[in-house]
């Protein structure tokens, strides 16, 4: 019976076992493969391509090494916004970064953009690569419209009458210092037209450098960026070394010479001079026959008025420069002269595209918020229309050397690139330096290419 029993269990027991599954082998969950808490982040950097200037779609290189004994998943994203702002795409891409490994991960976007400038973000698994830079695509092609009053001709030909009928008074102070046997160097005084449509005119200076051969010489205009205001920094005289151009730097009203103590000038004998536009930009903003950059553009035709009445002056070969407020300046010159200008140069130009620089910022932006007291936005882009240089640039026809730096939040890119797409200057005669990590300052070169524009022109 024992027996019988003992087998029994032992059958029940195995056919219980039977009935069972299996137990399955071990298995392995895939796991994300990111960059563990563990582990050092990824190195990354975001190197210039294509001066970060393209025509359709951008794409974007985003260079990563892995610091890391094993490989890491990098995922790779890029925000895209316009220059003012507003959110455009995001888009992304992923990749495996070997052990002790780099890799260049490259973005591009699905469809091309409009013409314009953006700003970008690029980041690899939430660690920011590069914040916000500027990219540009198909420059040549962004649009904004003139915007000229009704009354825009009349407005600069009433400047200019008004202009003609003063006597220039002319007074010239030879800097002995400065001078040499081949090229003298004067302090020179203008009058120029008053702050409005009546008063008394107002005195400008500059610093005069005339050849001594008695030969007819090709003219530079040279013109100032905005000053810094109760400075007491010598303003830098040109020397007579050179005797191969007749030029003259003007200090426009209220800045640069004409606001200097004795001290922080060449010596001229005419005492302390003082600065009465407060910070110019804010000068009757608003009322565009006393505004501070009516009188400062007619004191730009005043100095090219100067020249020409010099016997060494060739009129015929005249030129111009300036950056930033110098740069608009120089638009002014050649947009209201009585004389054509042969080229100019205007590099980081301050004052253009002045009703879309209310979205995207910048220095006059800035300062028109400070004084646009109860003005309303439409009623400032009309007043302001009168001295953009968007609206300048239509009256311009010579050729042209214009530069932006893509970083430059003092006078944004978009600010310089519209007038210069506005110019009625041929193609074939006018070139754009997009300097792709500049800020406000000059590109790589730029005086070596400006002067070589005004010697090829000549």
């Amino acid at each position: 019976m024992n027996i019988i029993l003992l087998s029994l269990i032992m059958t029940l027991v195995m056919s219980v076992n039977a009935c069972q599954s299996p137990t399955p082998p071990e298995q392995t969950v895939p796991q994300e493969q990111t960059t563990p808490a563990d582990l050092s982040p990824l190195k990354l950097s975001v190197p210039v391509t294509e001066d970060w200037v393209y025509s359709g779609k951008p794409s974007f290189t985003i260079h990563a090494e892995n610091p890391n004994a094993v490989p890491v998943m990098a995922e790779a994203k890029v925000k895209i916004t316009t220059d003012a702002k507003v959110a455009v795409v995001t888009i992304t891409d992923s990749a495996e970064i070997a052990a002790n490994g780099k890799k260049d991960i490259v973005i591009t976007t699905t469809d091309p953009l409009e013409p314009g400038i953006y700003r970008a973000t690029c980041s690899v698994n939430g660690k920011v690569a590069r914040s916000a830079f500027n990219f540009a695509v198909d420059p040549d092609k962004i649009v904004s419209a003139p915007n000229k009053q009704a009354d825009y001709d009349e407005f600069w030909q009433t400047a200019k009458d008004q202009l003609a009928a003063i006597d220039m008074g002319v007074n010239m102070i030879e800097l002995p210092a400065k001078s040499s046997a081949t090229r003298k160097v004067y302090m020179v005084e203008l009058n120029s037209v008053p702050d409005g449509l009546t008063g008394e005119p107002v005195v400008i200076r500059g610093y005069y450098c005339e050849p001594q051969d008695g030969q007819k010489h090709p003219v530079i205009m040279h013109f100032y960026g905005y000053d810094t205001q109760h400075t007491k920094a010598k303003v830098s005289c040109p020397s007579g070394s050179s005797s191969s151009y007749a030029e003259f730097y003007l200090s426009h009203r209220g800045q640069y010479i004409n606001n200097r103590p004795e001290s922080s000038r060449e010596p001229d004998g005419l005492g302390d001079l003082d600065n009465t536009y407060d910070d110019w930009f804010s000068y009757h903003f608003g009322d565009k026959d006393s505004y501070y950059y009516r009188g400062a553009y007619m004191d730009c035709v005043q100095a090219v008025r100067f020249m020409a009445t010099r016997e060494t002056s060739d009129m015929t070969k005249l030129f111009a420069e300036g950056s930033s407020q110098g740069g608009a300046l120089t638009y002014a010159a050649a947009a209201l002269s009585d004389y054509p200008f042969s080229a100019i140069a205007a590099n980081v130009a301050f004052l253009g595209d002045f009703d879309e620089a209310q979205k995207t910022g910048g220095l006059a932006v800035e300062l028109a918020k400070d004084c646009r007291g109860s003005m309303t936005d439409e009623e400032m882009i009309v007043f302001f229309s009168y001295f953009d240089t968007k609206n300048l640039a239509t009256r311009i026809s010579c050729p042209v050397l214009a530069s932006s730096g893509l970083q430059d939040n003092v006078c944004p890119p978009r600010t310089n690139i519209v007038p210069f797409n506005n110019l009625q200057t041929p193609k074939e005669d006018k070139e754009y330096i997009i300097a792709p990590e500049m800020g406000h300052d000059y590109p790589a070169g730029w005086n070596g290419k400006m002067m070589k524009l005004f010697k090829d022109k000549m």
